[in-house]
């Protein structure tokens, strides 16, 4: 993490005029820009709404009135900034959960999803059914210039569009090799042409370990979870070759920009120094908008190397990222159970149509990853989608603290898909802390309803409002394409939950307004360690705003997510959308 650039020789408090109290971080005589708005949203509880923040270099050193900050910062050479008189400021936004990559598929695939993508040049409408998704199929197709490369599909859901197989595929076309990638990016079916293009085969699946050959099927074409590990070398290589990828990065850059996003964690989808290489190629640039920290995918380095080894070769990475890119030093991602989006979580009931959920790690294995990363004393961060898969990783965290008690482990549960009530106090009482998704019930409760799952687990999916209620400190993020990467989008999903169907899924699940912005700025700092160099406006903070034309405290709920975003402030850098 960036180090403070300036001496904090000292923090004081002045009462003037008895109302209003002006924070302030001692100055050097050099020059500091003083920003008026119409309104500092700040998140300090002293000083909630404030007129003015003062800013040397990259740092804040005061906020409050225009005039308290004037006499506080007496002597200092100041430069008043009225640009945003007519705006609003709040914290910098914080996307907490992205994979660049991933993201980027957006700009690489046809999408052909089960909503709509309003991306900044084009905008795709929601596939609705197994016909309307074959007859897109079947025009992407048509629309293919080049037969000799694959066509890459992204988006496709069998609860929405029907099955899906090999055989299918082949119909719409035995020349050109296809590949969907399913909704949750945990599924991929071929048609034979792609399987013969990356020469996928049985003697390969044969080859490789049970648990992958379990979730294999090759007459249908179709690869899911750990069975994707014997396909995604040669399939992403392909459709991540620098040529596509690399304008794919720049155009997701401006995407976040435009979003308003001032910082971005990448959770364990980078395990590769040579694909940080490329990604610094555009990230890592002194221009990048936003600065981006990778966290290390633990599953990889304890499946691949000898226990005493881990550690070691999971640091040996942190030195590739570059620029406004970075590691988090100390802190891992590992994974519990399957894809939301597929219905393969774990779930301590079932499925009502007799379904089974699938492992990420087995729980042996992940028992051991948990257990060497605890040891060595990192924060993990823990993929889990269903209560059964909460009920694995809340047993390991529990068996850790007893047997090697830590302080403010902060070990977070990431999307938070399913769960049950008592499991939320259960985790409080742990002190683990959760980065859900909340676009989940938006998109999945009116289906899953109907599907697998049924109303009453469906409607409570993503159970925000018990979380607020238990006090367990609560992050937000998209985890695009998973869901849309805007955090305002995400403080909408949360507070509102209203359906693609108009329907409010678990009405009781829905938190205020504020603490869904905590939850995409203080909070999701929080998560990562980083409070105390962002998520809120305070001296001493790196000076990261996002610039709106509306307070999204004061705007009616449903108008969170339409909010215009004028731009952002990054480390003193003034950073207007285009």
């Amino acid at each position: 993490m960036k180090k403070l650039h300036i001496l904090l020789a000292l923090i004081s408090i002045l009462a003037l005029g008895g109302s209003f109290s002006t924070i302030l971080l001692a100055q050097d005589s050099s020059s500091v820009a003083v920003y008026t708005a119409h309104e500092i949203v700040t998140l300090n509880p002293a000083q909630p709404v404030v007129e003015a923040v003062a800013v040397k270099d990259d740092r804040i050193v005061a906020i409050g009135s225009l005039e308290e900050i004037q006499q506080s910062l007496s002597g200092q050479s100041l430069t008043i900034d009225s640009r945003f008189d007519d705006l609003v400021l709040i914290p910098g936004l914080i996307n907490q959960h992205e994979h660049a990559w991933l993201a980027s598929l957006l700009f690489m695939t046809e999408i052909l999803s089960i909503e709509d993508w309003v991306l900044p040049e084009k905008t795709v409408s929601r596939v609705s059914d197994a016909a309307d998704y074959r007859e897109r199929l079947r025009n992407a197709v048509e629309d293919h210039s080049d037969p000799s490369e694959v066509l890459y599909t992204w988006g496709f859901h069998q609860l929405f569009h029907g099955e899906l197989t090999r055989t299918d595929l082949n119909e719409i076309s035995d020349t050109i090799p296809i590949v969907v990638l399913q909704r949750s990016l945990h599924e991929q079916i071929h048609n034979t042409r792609a399987l013969e293009y990356f020469g996928i085969d049985q003697a390969m699946i044969d080859a490789a370990p049970e648990s992958v050959q379990d979730q294999t099927n090759l007459a249908e074409g179709h690869f899911w979870e750990q069975g994707q590990s014997l396909i995604v070398p040669t399939v992403f290589a392909d459709l991540f070759r620098p040529s596509r990828y690399i304008p794919a990065l720049e155009k997701i850059e401006a995407y976040w920009h435009a979003a308003g996003s001032t910082l971005i964690a990448e959770p364990g989808g980078t395990v590769s120094a040579a694909l940080v290489a490329l990604q610094n190629q555009v990230l890592g640039d002194a221009e990048t908008p936003f600065r981006m920290y990778y966290i290390a995918d633990g599953r990889s380095f304890v499946r691949n190397f000898p226990e005493e080894e881990v550690i070691v070769e999971t640091e040996k990475l942190f030195t590739s990222a570059k620029g406004m890119t970075e590691f988090v030093p100390g802190q891992v991602k590992l994974f519990a159970d399957g894809a939301m989006f597929s219905q393969l979580m774990q779930m301590s009931e079932g499925y009502l149509d007799g379904h089974h959920g699938e492992w990420l790690m087995e729980p042996e294995d992940f028992a051991k990853a948990f257990r060497i990363y605890w040891d060595a004393g990192y924060q993990i961060h823990i993929h889990q989608n269903g209560d059964a898969g909460l009920d694995l990783v809340l047993d390991n965290l529990e068996a850790n603290i007893n047997r090697n008690p830590r302080e403010d482990h902060r070990t977070v549960i990431v999307h938070f898909g399913f769960s049950r009530r008592d499991q939320v106090d259960r985790l409080a009482e742990l002190g683990a802390i959760v980065s859900a998704n909340p676009f989940y019930p938006v998109v999945l409760a009116d289906r899953y309803s109907e599907v697998g799952i049924g109303q009453e687990r469906a409607q409570e999916m993503v159970r925000l409002g018990d979380l607020v209620r238990a006090d367990v400190s609560l992050s937000l993020h998209s985890d695009t394409p998973m869901a849309s990467g805007q955090p305002l989008r995400l403080m909408s999903n949360a507070v509102n939950r209203i359906t693609v169907n108009g329907n409010v899924a678990g009405p009781t699940q829905r938190i205020s307004a504020e603490r869904a912005l905590r939850a995409v700025t203080l909070d999701a700092a929080y998560s990562l360690r980083m409070e105390d160099e962002v998520g809120s406006i305070m001296p001493g903070k790196l000076a990261n705003f996002t610039v709106l034309f509306e307070n999204p405290l004061n705007v009616s709920t449903q108008m969170i997510e339409n909010i215009k975003i004028w731009g952002t402030v990054h480390e003193g850098r003034i950073l207007p959308l285009p």
